[in-house]
């Protein structure tokens, strides 16, 4: 557990991408159609969760803000690897999804969990995120709670928010803000054996949205 605490402590923090993340909305939304769900104990980075509700859109949005405190471990093949070495995850949500003030109480709190998560991960294992990515809920891509039976998420660009809205500069830095997709088991399975453009295929096919809907049809099960 010692080697654990010290991993993230030794490494350089990236306070003010949080608050650049934090300004990022104030400049476009207000006070009161932003709610933040705030983290009470963080064992690595601290990362919150903003709940954007705005009569602008149909929809309203989670988004993570913390993980781009650390930089991504991004592999010296990339061209331009400093592009992609800070981002955060964004999730969009039906109207009808709510969430109490304390999160753990209710039932789609899962969704937030599965954002914060999917933001630790690149941290924990010393890799990184970007589009096309896919991430497992469990190494046995069990469900990610009882009431849904999404196992796993691809990392998708935003179809709905322009380049204006997803890439905030801070600084020297750039934080890509990433769309989250959830997957079915043998959605993700065939993702892994074909790839990411064989899934944007079946995005295409099926005119998936980029909302999130807890009973949405199987990308793979032919209408």
């Amino acid at each position: 557990m010692n080697d654990f605490y010290e991993k993230f402590r030794n490494r350089t923090s990236f306070d003010e991408h949080a608050e650049a993340i934090s300004a990022h909305l104030d400049e476009r939304y207000t006070s009161n159609e932003i709610t933040v769900f705030h983290e009470i104990f963080s064992p690595d980075i601290h990362l919150d969760v903003y709940f954007v509700r705005s009569e602008k859109h149909n929809f309203n949005f989670l988004l993570t803000a913390g993980m781009s405190t650390l930089e991504m471990t991004v592999p010296n093949a990339v061209e331009n690897p400093q592009d992609y070495k800070f981002a955060e995850l964004m999730l969009l949500l039906p109207k009808s999804i709510t969430f109490g003030k304390v999160t753990g109480d209710n039932p789609n709190d899962w969704l937030i969990a599965m954002l914060k998560e999917a933001a630790r991960f690149p941290h924990h294992y010393d890799t990184w995120l970007a589009i096309g990515h896919t991430l497992q809920a469990t190494a046995d891509m069990e469900p990610y709670a009882e009431n849904t039976n999404y196992t796993g998420v691809v990392i998708l660009p935003s179809v709905t928010f322009d380049e204006e809205f997803t890439s905030v500069q801070a600084g020297k830095n750039l934080i890509n803000i990433y769309s989250v997709f959830p997957l079915y088991a043998d959605e993700m399975n065939y993702k892994i054996a074909n790839g990411y453009n064989a899934l944007l295929d079946r995005l295409i096919e099926k005119n998936a949205q980029e909302i999130f809907d807890e009973n949405r049809a199987n990308l793979l099960v032919q209408a």
